[in-house]
């Protein structure tokens, strides 16, 4: 049975076979009539005027010897077995030097055999074979061609406004007209040079400047908006952006000046606006070189180096040539990744990548006595503001205790400098992680005055547990303390580890709904580059005891930054995306601020940076006030810590999340969606 199936299986034509059984059927014919009709052509389309001249005898006898050839040549020029639904140049090709060789023959083979014919009949015989034998073959290809532009068709033709006339302009152009698949079509070009106004770049007219945007969006039914202007300032992006995002298009963006240089500026360069588009103000530009001499040859210490802003700190360090770069923190998988990337592309750098935590006073000392860093850039801490509410005996142990214990450590080994990484949620603190961050920064005010008037030795050590008193703390051989302890402090960072943004975005790739808290949050944001930028310059301005402010510019509100993102993605809020109000978090506040008002404010040399004037405070009395609020930490006692830190940080007073979010039900007429 298995065998005649087999063989039933050998008799039956593959599918291709079939076809190739019909193009030859087809082309016995073809070949045959072309000559035919040539006759019928020279003739003046009139039989009756052939017959009597002996031409179609001619044609007649020499039939049977043309099909054998012709069947013959087209096989070895394998016109039957190519995949005709991609035929191309190549398959062109063939058929051209197939139809020459068998007119060549065609004409000697008649002529010697039959007879001379009229010139004409060799000439318009091959034409009309060519034609013939070349259609049949394209034609399926035509066929899905069209179907495929049907179906293309009847898709949504996406109308672009393309903005900046200039040579990044031109370049999107091209690259858009010379897709073959895309749907795409630019149908007007804006730039603010009224030179260019009414004037075309590839067929496509320069319409007007920025002001007539929305009405030739409407004008041109524009869908997508593409931004080609990589040379335009923060503040000029941003004004054309609020411009676009009424339009109710996606907008895209050509992020910078380098795909120009290199050459690049392709659609593909092209990606989605990002929020810092929006911010309005040009990035930190900070004095590289003199970064540079700071870091070089140093032994430099990042703690929390697999966080959003240790990880920035760690890579920028990287490219300045450090002796040698530590790597300290608690979440082995961040830290091995960030050791992983920084190997890969500094494979000379020497670094030691080391899981342990700032808590823990034994691990500390024994990395300060082994590797003596002379910089320490202190990332590591709880920041989240509602985990901490829930959890403040954690808020602080991680933040105020293990800034005392690295700092400490930091002072009695040589440490040179020693930067903490502060937050504006310091500034006049509801929330236990703000006054956690508060109370770091009086650590270092403390410490740095400590250090100015040389009794580094009275700084009282702080212990976890009791028998850690039994262990060496100090250095085998005391170092005089030169250390300067400065804090920066900065507000929301872009893309961070449960920054809002990419919240946002996913909420809505999802179809939303988008989560605000209160429509009346305000928050500062800068970018993860611009405050590891401010981090490594205010080391450099370092003298001990200061705080850095950056100049955040406008602070921005978050439910237009949700809306905004909402209308750049080329949707309607509350229309295509709801916005849901869910109340503030605990621990969450209205308004954050950079300084508090008794703070003032100095310059330095570099006009974003800014000096906060130290608060005055009884350094002696805080200190000792220390030990009793570690030991309520390790207690677990939390009404004990809020009010120990209630009377080290006068300026914190816990946030009446209740009152503002039963006003704002009041307010919306329905209760929150609580998140």
């Amino acid at each position: 049975m298995a065998e005649k199936e087999i063989k039933k299986r050998r008799w039956k034509l593959e599918h291709w076979q079939q076809i190739a059984v019909l193009l030859a059927v087809y082309d016995v014919f073809a070949v045959n009539l072309s000559y035919l009709a040539a006759l019928w052509l020279r003739f003046d389309f009139k039989f009756s005027n052939i017959i009597g001249l002996n031409y179609t005898e001619m044609w007649l006898r020499f039939i049977p010897i043309y099909t054998v050839v012709c069947l013959v040549v087209f096989w070895l020029f394998r016109l039957y077995q190519s995949l005709w639904r991609f035929a191309s140049y190549t398959e062109l090709r063939k058929i051209i030097f197939a139809t020459i060789v068998t007119t060549v023959f065609h004409t000697a083979a008649i002529t010697v055999i039959l007879g001379r014919m009229p010139i004409s009949y060799y000439l318009m015989g091959a034409v009309i074979q060519f034609v013939l034998v070349l259609g049949i073959r394209f034609s399926y290809r035509f066929v899905l061609l069209l179907k495929a532009g049907r179906r293309t068709n009847r898709e949504k033709r996406h109308n672009i406004m393309l903005i900046g006339a200039g040579e990044a302009g031109q370049m999107i152009l091209r690259d858009l007209m010379s897709a073959k698949e895309s749907n795409d079509k630019v149908r007007c070009i804006i730039d603010d040079n009224s030179n260019k106004w009414n004037r075309f770049i590839d067929g496509v007219r320069v319409v007007g400047g920025r002001e007539t945007i929305i009405e030739n969006a409407k004008k041109f039914q524009i869908d997508k908006i593409y931004m080609a202007i990589p040379t335009a300032t923060a503040q000029q992006r941003r004004d054309i952006l609020d411009i676009c995002k009424e339009t109710g298009c996606e907008v895209k963006n050509l992020p910078g000046m380098y795909q120009l240089a290199s050459g690049e500026v392709t659609v593909q360069e092209l990606k989605d606006v990002d929020i810092e588009d929006l911010l309005g103000r040009e990035p930190i530009k900070v004095n590289l070189e003199e970064i540079f001499r700071s870091l070089t040859g140093k032994v430099i210490m990042v703690t929390g180096g697999g966080g959003s802003i240790g990880s920035e700190l760690c890579r920028q360090i990287a490219s300045h040539k450090p002796k040698q770069l530590i790597i300290f923190d608690i979440y082995e998988n961040n830290a091995y990744s960030i050791g992983l990337e920084l190997k890969e592309k500094h494979p000379d750098l020497n670094l030691m990548v080391l899981i342990g935590s700032v808590r823990d006073s034994r691990r500390v000392n024994e990395v300060f006595e082994k590797y003596k860093p002379e910089v320490v850039y202190h990332a590591a801490a709880h920041k989240h503001v509602p985990l901490m509410e829930d959890s403040p005996c954690e808020a602080i142990k991680n933040n105020p205790a293990g800034t005392y214990k690295l700092a400490y450590a930091a002072a009695h080994n040589g440490c040179k400098r020693f930067v903490l990484i502060s937050t504006d949620k310091a500034v006049n603190p509801v929330n236990i992680m703000g006054a956690s961050k508060r109370i770091c920064e009086m650590i270092i005010q403390a410490f740095a005055k400590h250090v100015a008037e040389g009794r580094v030795n009275e700084i009282p050590a702080l212990y976890e547990h009791y028998e850690e008193k039994q262990d060496r703390l100090m250095p085998s051989e005391p170092v005089p303390c030169e250390t300067q302890f400065v804090a920066v402090r900065f507000g929301n960072v872009l893309g961070s580890n449960g920054s809002v943004i990419p919240i946002f975005k996913e909420q809505i790739s999802k179809g939303g709904p988008l989560t605000v808290t209160h429509p009346d949050v305000i928050r500062y944001f800068m970018t993860i580059p611009e405050a590891v930028s401010l981090v490594l310059q205010a080391g450099n301005y370092a003298k001990g005891g200061e705080i850095f402010v950056l100049d955040m510019g406008t602070p921005v509100k978050i439910d237009d930054l949700a809306r905004n993102m909402i209308k750049l993605s080329g949707l309607r809020p509350d229309v295509d995306i709801p916005i849901v109000y869910t109340g503030l978090r605990p621990g969450e506040k209205l308004y954050e601020e950079k300084l508090m008002m008794e703070e003032g404010m100095k310059t330095t040399p570099n006009h974003l940076i800014h000096i906060g004037k130290p608060i005055p405070f009884d350094e002696n009395a805080f200190l000792s006030q220390m030990g009793s609020l570690m030991n309520a930490a390790y207690e677990e006692d939390d009404e004990e810590i809020r009010s120990i830190v209630g009377k080290i940080v006068d300026t914190y007073h816990p946030a009446e999340v209740e009152v503002i979010n039963e006003k704002l039900e009041e307010k919306i007429g329905e209760p929150l969606q609580r998140a």
